[in-house]
């Protein structure tokens, strides 16, 4: 029996392969893009899963007010960790402590890599159940000790040994490779992480720490605990909330430091905090491209729901001798079941392919490095059953419909499907044409709000600004001299140092004072320290004041303000104003207009520059632009590398770092973009199906009016209208549907895009135009038609 209908559906298929095609061709992009989006989605929801203790791993974080805003912040003060293990002992498997990440300059012999790195306590292997190569887990026990992901010991070592050989880290400290670990995979929180070094070894090695003279203040530290089994992490997030605020001075109680504990399983998904509450994060783009596959795949089901039904009158005699001959009505259904399945079949075979072509594409618009994973039997199962599941869906409506037809009407030929036949798959058309118009506004509004923020003024010139990640102290001891050097050779106008990127704020701090301060506000500013000519050098704009100048001693203890600064603190006359900072008073020389240094869709906040006398973690330098980029970089590098040898050359373009803060949007918008276009092909693929049925059933009425003298014009008229009203029905639900999924999208931003009225007009006449070019192919084709063949047939 089985055997029957697979042999009737294959006939089935090839007797009508115009519209075989169109089904095998839609649902083949259907299935593939939402294999796509599956697998996006099951690299999104399964990060950090590789590690055992997944679901018991937590990061202590807090939240403080600061500015009268409560905040979010991942860092700690390093004794937190003892009083922890002190304090809660049986709430924690382990505690953690950790800090110092970032690129280090790692250096075997005459081999210097810059490596990204962190430094722990000796737990850390066992709580991220890390997979050792060479070594024990024991190996961060040696105070002196390093481990190296498996790329890094291949990269320094190669194929020897790298078992207790010495690595000199950043130029100051030697460290022994204890153990080899297996590389994270790129969808942990880890997998950055190169090197581990023992936490001991960072603390004896860093000055700042050890002579701190109160170790609560300064937040610079992670802290990762393991929950022990009987442990409910709510209840002891509650229980460690005060932990911070007991060990505090008053002034840093002000801030009203809050600790909880934000699990592992929620990082990666759910980073997002504002007003002290998690808002989400990543997740929504989960939700939404979710929502997207689902839609893509029902687009698909919806074409072949569409073109089996319009050819229900071609099928009706077959299904009339069929039950005439004693079928039933169970095994009609499992026929056209059967039918549709073997489509599906088809498609996932053809859609496997449409995804291994494109999948390299996928990953570099994602930023992901997914593979396809043939050798997992989930795959195929999930694969099976999607089949089974799609072949029901898109053939439920063919099958119960067919089947249902009275084969004493079929056989007398008075069966006629009758005027609400078609009202169904009128139904789907706009189903199908308003969720593509609801992604072509969607996709245009991102792109909007993108270059909305890539147009917002940033304070600075970006373009010819170099800046190179400094990791010894050979430039700034030799400043001066390199400096005139390179403006000897007319490549740069311009040098200076610098804590923190243009791009970012590193570090921040509190205990300012100034007149007119409430006493109870606790503030946070970022602080930029600088050397002489970072103004001059980043191309700032002073809105009052001067720049630091070298011909005034007294701006070692002087301070910059950005605009935001001095409208917090309500300063009318803000230059020569006296600031406090823990007791040390400076003065106001200068205010700069606002520079973005955070994210581009947020306020800017009150920020504070002011000269630093000690070796800067950056060097920026601004190529003179009558010099080639090329050329300009040659000559750092020579000069560089004479004064600095022990570091290797790497630069960034300041321009450049800036436009990666659009990365995650950029991508949305592009992905968001390739399944609307998919969409919008589909829903065409249905439609030029229905065109073609349409002309092929009024074949005869398209030649009796022409011989009556209608037009190719009146013929292609007769057979666009119905679709183009439909088509604006689509238009009249997708544009109101946009418009709230779209508003609501923006209110996450503070700065944001307005959606305009030409977004919405663009979009309804773009779809108009494409449904007409869809079908007017065959609308023609049938008008020019020669109507003497279409009459003989009778």
């Amino acid at each position: 029996m089985f055997t029957n209908y697979f042999k009737t559906a294959w006939r089935n298929i090839v007797k009508n392969k115009l519209s075989s095609f169109i089904n095998i061709g839609g649902l083949a992009v259907g299935i593939g893009v939402s294999m796509l989006i599956g697998l996006w989605i099951w690299d999104e929801l399964s990060f950090d899963q590789n590690h055992t203790n997944y679901d018991r791993i937590a990061q202590v974080e807090q939240h403080v007010t600061n500015n009268g805003e409560v905040q979010t912040v991942p860092v700690v003060p390093y004794p937190l960790a003892e009083e922890l293990r002190k304090n809660y002992g049986g709430d924690f498997t382990r505690v953690v402590l950790g800090g110092g990440g970032g690129d280090h300059l790692l250096a075997v012999g005459d081999k210097k890599l810059k490596q990204p790195g962190n430094y722990f306590e000796p737990a850390i292997t066992e709580m991220l159940t890390l997979k050792m190569v060479k070594g024990t887990r024991d190996a961060l026990k040696d105070p002196t000790s390093i481990i190296l992901s498996q790329s890094a010991a291949q990269a320094f070592f190669g194929d020897k040994d790298p078992m207790d050989q010495v690595i000199k880290i950043d130029n100051k400290m030697d460290a022994k490779v204890a153990g080899v670990y297996e590389d994270l995979p790129d969808n942990s929180s880890f997998a950055a992480l190169h090197f581990m070094g023992a936490w001991d070894l960072y603390f004896n090695n860093t000055p700042w720490i050890k002579t701190i003279q109160d170790p609560w203040r300064p937040n610079a530290f992670q802290i990762y605990v393991q929950l022990a089994e009987n442990a409910d992490l709510d209840k002891v997030s509650l229980k460690i909330k005060d932990e911070k605020l007991k060990n505090v001075n008053a002034q840093l109680a002000k801030k009203k430091p809050a600790l909880f504990l934000h699990p592992m399983s929620k990082w990666h998904l759910y980073s997002y905090f504002k007003d002290g509450m998690n808002i989400g994060g990543r997740i929504k783009y989960v939700w939404l491209f979710g929502i997207i596959g689902i839609f893509v795949l029902l687009l698909a089901c919806i074409n072949f729901m569409n073109l089996s039904t319009a050819r229900s009158e071609k099928r009706a005699k077959e299904v009339g001798i069929r039950k005439a001959i004693g079928s039933l009505r169970i095994q009609l259904i499992g026929q056209f079941f059967s039918e549709s399945i073997l489509v599906v079949a088809f498609s996932f075979l053809l859609s496997l392919i449409f995804v291994l072509a494109l999948l390299p594409f996928f990953n570099e618009v994602a930023g992901k490095k997914i593979v396809m994973p043939w050798s997992n039997p989930l795959f195929w199962i999930l694969g099976l059953v999607f089949c089974l599941i799609t072949g029901l869906i898109a053939g439920s409506y063919p099958a119960f419909y067919f089947s249902s037809f009275k084969p004493v009407k079929i056989l007398k030929g008075t069966f006629k499907a009758g005027k609400w036949a078609a009202v169904p798959r009128k139904a789907l058309v706009i189903v199908q044409f308003t969720t593509s118009v609801t992604m072509i506004i969607g996709t245009i509004i991102v792109f909007r709000q993108i270059q909305f923020a890539k147009n917002r003024p940033i304070g600075y010139e970006g373009n010819g600004l170099v800046s190179l990640h400094m990791v010894t102290t050979a430039i700034h001891d030799h400043f001066n001299v390199v400096e005139a050097e390179l403006k000897k050779t007319g490549t740069i106008l311009s040098m200076t140092e610098t804590d923190n990127p243009v791009t970012e704020t590193w570090q921040t701090s509190s205990g300012f004072d100034w007149k007119g301060k409430d006493p109870n506000l606790s503030v946070d500013f970022p602080v930029i320290n600088t050397s002489y000519n970072y103004g001059k050098t980043i191309g700032w704009e002073l809105a009052a004041g001067r720049d630091f100048s070298k011909d005034f001693a007294s701006d070692s203890v002087g301070l910059i303000l950005n605009e935001a600064a001095v409208k917090f603190m309500g300063l009318q006359n803000p230059v020569g104003e006296t600031i406090m900072r823990f007791g040390e008073p400076f003065k106001v020389v200068g205010v700069v207009k606002d520079i973005i240094m955070q994210s581009p869709y947020e306020q800017i906040r009150p920020s504070v520059f002011r000269l630093g006398d000690y070796a800067q973690s950056f060097v920026l330098i601004r190529i003179n632009p009558a010099v080639s980029a090329k050329d300009a970089l040659g000559s750092i590098e020579t000069v560089f590398k004479k004064m600095n040898p022990e570091q290797p050359f790497e630069y960034q373009f300041v321009d450049e770092e800036y436009a990666r803060k659009f990365g995650d949007e950029e991508r949305v918008g592009k992905l968001a973009g390739f399944f609307a276009i998919l969409a919008i092909f589909i829903s065409c693929l249905g439609l030029f199906g229905m065109a073609s049925f349409m002309a092929e059933q009024r074949t005869k009425e398209i030649g009796i009016r022409k011989v009556l003298g209608a037009s190719v014009l009146n013929v292609w008229r007769l057979l666009s209208k119905d679709f183009v009203v439909l088509v604006i029905v689509s238009l009249f639900i997708a544009i109101p549907l946009a418009y709230y999924f779209m508003h609501n999208w923006l209110q996450g931003y503070q700065y944001r895009t307005a959606m305009s009225w030409w977004i919405f007009a663009a979009s309804g006449t773009g779809a108009l135009l494409i449904t007409l070019l869809t079908i007017s192919f065959q609308a023609i084709k049938a008008a020019l038609a020669n109507p003497t063949k279409s009459l003989k047939t009778e």
